[in-house]
């Protein structure tokens, strides 16, 4: 295309770069055209493009998480080279490895022919380290590129269009963050791993097996003061003596179910104290009701999700670990369902258009008529999201972006996610759920209980459509 602006895109992984190349390509491109790089799982998208009005040959590729590994200078790499004190000041560097070679090699060819280079890795800490070892690579071989990133928290064509139409300058200070930590662990794990490792050694062979010669004791900055706490917690739970109490349950039978009663005593650590009172009740067959109030209860709306909360309910409505939840999210993101999973915000920013993301789910067999309730004023059940004060600056809470009723090759786990994401977003843009609670208090002797009984709630969006909806 003559006189267009040759530029250089790449993302973090193959799945983004093809989204991306996709998503732009099939607004204003003029057809995408795919070939191999040096790295056979790193493929270069082209297109034909436009900047802010300016003609663009845009080509897409990726690296693969970091291109580069932290290392102390091979004479501190040997475990008997040094003591081990002295990888607190050892110099390090960074490198690409091997196995990555081919993905520098293509990032080198490329960029000595363009004159941009846009970064669309995540826009999270991570994501902007990642982005200064790119921009070390291409700047090596062409240092009169023009650099933009592209910021962006799902893959959707809005998400994307905006990105490339209002690209931002790289934060440095983000990624020297990241440095700071990467030295950090390198240095007090090897360090620490090489002293307990060269120290306790003998005391853990079991027998001569070569295998127990090599036996190496790691150590992590993170993960040992993580064990700390939990073996702190395991000689707690050991030290404790557990003691034998008793209670008495009390209940009533009717047309319309069971009616358990909760003693107000609770419980009693002395056996023939808790009999004494237990055959007072019996010889007494007839209670008396003291009193019964009734009260309106108010569920309120849950704050925007973040991934600790969606982990946590992925555990507790579906029993999926963190690991496997956010395996599963990613692929979410990456297909353009939901936003980015990996956030501590929990709070929208005022730009974000929040019916917008309703609308988008109206059409929804099982919740698409609450949506549209949601966005009819005369209803009332509108409410502008809470904020929890978290704000990690890079990404919004986690929110579907595109509407689906269930893709075909989609797993279980992804419809339960997907789901769970979708209706999480409509409580929290809700009213509070409004319930009946009834309190009967039951006098029996010189004894008491107490039944508290939550009647069917008028409008229960977190407990009711979110929770029953799930299970």
């Amino acid at each position: 295309m003559s006189g267009s602006i040759r530029v250089l895109n790449v993302a973090e992984k193959p799945s983004v770069a093809k989204s991306v190349a996709t998503l732009l390509s099939g607004n204003q491109g003029q057809g995408l055209r795919v070939r191999e790089g040096r790295s056979r799982y790193n493929k270069i998208y082209e297109f034909n493009y436009s900047i802010n009005g300016r003609p663009c040959h845009m080509l897409v590729t990726s690296v693969t998480g970091h291109l580069m590994e932290l290392e102390f200078e091979d004479r501190f790499r040997k475990w008997h080279a040094c003591d081990p004190a002295l990888l607190f000041t050892a110099p390090v560097h960074k490198k690409v490895p091997e196995d990555k070679l081919d993905i520098k090699r293509t990032l080198e060819e490329e960029a000595r022919r363009c004159q941009w280079l846009v970064l669309w890795l995540d826009c999270d800490r991570e994501g902007e380290n990642i982005a200064f070892e790119v921009i070390e690579v291409c700047t090596a071989v062409n240092r009169h590129l023009t650099i933009r990133r592209a910021r962006f928290s799902a893959l959707t064509e809005r998400d994307i269009y905006n990105a490339v139409q209002n690209l931002v300058n790289a934060n440095k200070f983000f990624a020297d963050a990241v440095d700071a930590r990467q030295e950090i662990d390198l240095r007090i794990g090897a360090s620490f791993t090489r002293f307990q490792t060269m120290l306790l050694r003998d005391a853990f062979v079991i027998d001569s097996t070569a295998s127990d010669r090599n036996l190496v004791l790691s150590y992590g900055p993170c993960q040992f003061p993580t064990l700390g706490f939990v073996v702190e917690r395991y000689w707690e739970i050991q030290s404790h003596e557990p003691e034998e109490f008793w209670t008495i349950n009390c209940s009533h039978r009717s047309d319309e179910g069971i009616a358990t009663f909760h003693w107000m005593r609770g419980h009693l650590f002395d056996y023939a104290c808790a009999v004494v009172i237990y055959e007072m009740c019996v010889e007494e067959p007839t209670a008396t009701v003291t009193k019964v109030r009734q009260q309106e209860k108010l569920k309120k709306p849950p704050n925007p999700l973040n991934t600790i909360q969606l982990e946590q309910r992925a555990s507790i409505y579906f029993r999926m670990s963190s690991e496997h939840t956010m395996k599963v999210a990613e692929e979410l993101y990456q297909a353009g369902f939901i936003s980015y999973p990996r956030t501590e915000t929990d709070g929208f920013s005022e730009r974000t258009d929040l019916r917008a993301i309703v609308e988008e789910q109206q059409r929804h067999p099982g919740w698409g008529s609450y949506a549209q309730r949601l966005l009819d004023p005369a209803s009332g059940l509108w409410k502008n999201p809470s904020n929890g004060g978290h704000d990690d600056k890079a990404h919004p809470p986690i929110h579907p972006t595109k509407f689906s009723s269930g893709e075909s090759g989609w797993s279980q786990d992804h419809h339960r996610l997907y789901e769970l994401v979708v209706r999480h977003f409509l409580a929290c843009v809700s009213q509070p759920a409004v319930g009946a609670e009834t309190t009967v208090a039951l006098w029996w002797e010189e004894e008491g209980w107490r039944w508290r009984v939550t009647v069917s709630l008028k409008r229960d969006v977190l407990s009711g459509f979110l929770g029953k909806g799930l299970k």
